[in-house]
């Protein structure tokens, strides 16, 4: 870091990402100043497809802990995973002297960390109208309108003028829950702002995002026409539109099934907080579903991502101990594909349909899902209203970041003063002016597989991708202490060939090997079990034609 000190001097500004950038997910946010440094949510990306086994990837946290003497505090702009999730892993890091966070998005992470025993956390519940000061930065907030209640931007006070963190937003001006602070947004760019990071995520959608209003009345529609019953599924954070879901279920006079552990959580913290408006008895278990006729329930699930455990997808495969599919059913997708999903959702859209049930997704006919984010003429709204002198494009791919970074040109911004940066970059703004220093700090993503906090290595995700594509055989042979065999090697196949299907194969292998030890001297274990897997190879191609990954196990008895 001694680098970094060299090209910045004390009075210096530093803002970076260590995730939320290139990428839709993991959003971490640092802005520092002489010794104090803030931190702007905390997320997990969920993988791709070929990082098998790995369960979502978190931001490194180095600098963080390398810094951790100067950190006042985490602050949250709202509860979705890509900007909580990976709080339970950076405190068991990092000495986080207090979490700041607001309402639903407060409750979500002590339910979160209640998963993870052992961790503690001092929190703090801001509310929009307050500032926390510290000796040279003070923070305060806005409300925005997202697809998740209590999201907020945050704006950064620092010595230079007020740097503005958009957080997730839309400017949805007849939203379901409350307003976005226009006038707060407006004041700011009355005062001047001197940089704004802004959310990219829906850069290249030309027009205004569909209001959550427009898909309310479209979903009390849906829920009038439908004859059967009803199951739907959307995003378990979206508590407004589960709420229009449920108060147009009531109104038609059906009783309201909630499935999955996700689902039933955010109902139960909604109902808790006022955001779901509903008594117990709107509400049935799913055991005692067969006590109602179908056109009287409302099954409302998660998996509509296409998720292989999540309820809609054991619904779909007729796994679901409670819940089949019934001829008549309607089945509504209230959510849009996330990239990279729309495989996994066919899959299940067709198992529902050759079941008997109509599935209704979202598309010009059927508005029933709403983007949380804004198109690219509310961000240019939100540049305007800001002014900001400089701008630095956040959340989302390099093509969202450069895309948006146009819109900030034809707002009249200067190019010059607009910044696409990538992870563990850091932005230096003094009075004179910004620059991007040429050292980079860690921010390569840490992939967890299960609790392991300490990360898997890439290595191990190549073993995974090899052996997902070619399968494995592993031979155990027995040599006396001449190195012949004195027994058959045991062949164990894995997502090779199919052994019953394919005996010549193996018992050629099987009379290789034995060939192998008659016939060859060794003097070290390790040279015959490389020399061996070698020839095997070469041996098992040409006979298959298929190049499975091969291991040695040699016992050499005395």
């Amino acid at each position: 870091m001694d680098e970094i000190k060299k090209q910045t001097s004390g009075d210096d500004i530093k803002v970076l990402a260590l995730g939320g950038l290139y990428e839709v997910g993991k959003n971490m946010y640092v802005v520092e100043y002489k010794d104090e440094l803030i931190i702007i949510d905390s997320g997990i990306l969920f993988p791709d497809d070929d990082l098998y086994g790995i369960d979502y990837i978190i931001p490194d946290y180095t600098y963080l802990l390398e810094n951790q003497d100067k950190i006042k505090g985490l602050f949250i702009t709202h509860g979705h995973e890509d900007h909580i999730g990976g709080i339970p892993y950076l405190l068991k890091q990092v000495k986080i002297p207090k979490i700041y966070a607001s309402g639903l998005a407060l409750e979500l992470i002590k339910k979160k960390l209640d998963e993870h025993p052992g961790i503690k956390a001092n929190f703090y519940e801001f509310n929009e109208l307050e500032k926390i000061n510290f000796k040279y930065l003070s923070v305060s907030f806005f409300r925005v309108s997202h697809s998740i209640p209590d999201a907020f931007g945050v704006v950064i006070g620092t010595p230079l003028g007020d740097i503005v963190e958009s957080g997730d937003f839309k400017l949805d001006l007849t939203p379901v829950g409350k307003d976005a602070n226009y006038q707060k947004l407006c004041a700011l760019g009355q005062k001047g702002v001197l940089l704004l990071m802004s959310d990219s995520t829906n850069a290249k959608l030309k027009d205004l995002s569909t209001s959550e209003r427009v898909v309310a009345e479209n979903i009390k529609d849906l829920f009038r026409e439908v004859k059967g019953r009803i199951i739907i599924s959307t995003f378990a954070s979206n508590v407004n539109r589960i709420n229009q879901i449920i108060e147009s279920s009531i109104e038609g006079g059906r009783k309201v099934c909630v499935v999955g552990r996700s689902m039933e959580n955010i109902v139960t913290i909604g109902r808790d907080l006022g955001y779901i408006h509903a008594s117990e008895d709107n509400f049935v278990e799913p055991k005692f579903l067969s006590d109602y006729p179908l056109d009287k329930i409302t099954i409302i699930c998660t998996g509509s991502q296409g998720e292989p455990m999540a309820a809609l997808s054991r619904i779909a495969q007729g796994n679901h101990k409670q819940i089949k599919i019934e001829k008549g059913d309607t089945v509504i997708f209230s959510s849009s594909a996330i990239p990279g999903n729309s495989v996994e959702i066919d899959y299940v859209i067709n198992l529902l349909s050759r079941q008997g049930a109509d599935v209704v997704v979202q598309s010009t006919f059927n508005d029933v899902h709403a983007s949380g984010h804004a198109g690219s003429n509310e961000q240019k709204l939100m540049i305007k209203l800001l002014r900001p002198k400089f701008f630095m494009p956040i959340h989302g791919e390099y093509y969202m970041l450069k895309t948006h970074a146009k819109s900030a040109v034809d707002c009249g911004m200067n190019p010059a003063n607009i910044y696409i940066l990538e992870n563990g970059k850091i932005l230096s703004i003094s009075q004179t002016g910004a620059k991007i220093l040429s050292q980079k700090v860690p921010s390569k993503g840490i992939m967890i597989d299960g609790t392991d906090i300490g990360g898997i290595n890439t290595a191990v995700i190549e073993e995974r991708k090899v052996l997902s594509q070619t399968g494995m055989v592993s031979i155990v042979a027995t040599v006396d202490k001449n190195g012949k065999t004195i027994a058959k090697p045991t062949i164990i196949s894995k997502g090779f060939l199919f052994a019953k299907d394919n005996e010549e194969v193996f018992k050629g292998i099987e009379n290789f090997v034995i060939d192998y030890f008659d016939s060859t001297a060794f003097t070290r274990r390790q040279d015959a079990k490389k020399d061996l897997k070698d020839k095997l190879g070469s041996y098992i191609e040409t006979t298959s034609k298929q190049k499975p990954s091969i291991f040695i196990i040699l016992n050499q008895v005395a």
